[in-house]
């Protein structure tokens, strides 16, 4: 079981109906006690950073996920805003992020004024290390992107997955237990569904 964390930032009918069609068993909550005894969360996410985080403090979420992701190491897979909101700040706002991974989101300043901010649509990534979470990818995987800030980690060893969209920017991490990928793997068809199947059935 999958656990979805509501905290009204998120398509989270999406992510759940894709699960379902890989067979995989979620559930969409924001309720604390069934983030406490979570084996598997996602943090899903679109929006701004502050409200995000604003919406987790918010729900009362913040005590159970913090002991559920740092305390029993249960994996966590962040999506789109759910992973920025995974690190230390953003330059969106002014909010502390969760600080679950040493890294930060940063807006897209591209040189070519050709390259429009948000970064929408398919694009290629690039494997910096192998992970159970990308293991067996089609091949030259690409996903669907929606974003006008991007993750930049401060240890190039929790880097998994980077994309060029001007610069090179890091798509996907992971930390131990703690993961997230910048695209939208609900939206992304055979790439997307073998990534949330390994992370249902390969990440512990």
């Amino acid at each position: 079981m999958i656990t979805i964390v509501d905290y009204r930032m998120g398509n989270l009918g999406s992510i759940s109906n894709m699960l379902k069609k890989l067979g995989i068993p979620s559930k969409i909550t924001a309720d604390p006690q069934d983030i406490a005894v979570a084996r598997k969360l996602i943090l899903p996410g679109v929006g701004a950073f502050d409200a995000g985080m604003d919406n987790l403090h918010r729900s009362g979420l913040l005590p159970a996920l913090n002991e559920r992701v740092l305390g029993a190491g249960v994996p966590v897979l962040g999506i789109c805003l759910g992973m920025q909101l995974m690190t230390r700040r953003s330059d969106e706002g002014h909010r502390e992020g969760l600080g679950w991974i040493d890294a930060e989101a940063l807006r897209f300043r591209p040189a070519d004024a050709a390259l429009k901010v948000p970064h929408m649509g398919w694009n290629l990534v690039n494997t910096v290390r192998p992970s159970p979470l990308t293991e067996g990818l089609p091949d030259e995987p690409r996903f669907y992107f929606v974003h006008s800030y991007h993750v930049r980690c401060s240890s190039p060893e929790d880097v998994l997955l980077t994309t060029r969209y001007g610069e090179e920017f890091h798509s996907a991490f992971q930390h131990g237990t703690v993961s997230g990928v910048q695209f939208h793997p609900e939206k992304s068809h055979k790439f997307g569904m073998a990534l949330l199947r390994n992370f249902a059935e390969k990440v512990n």
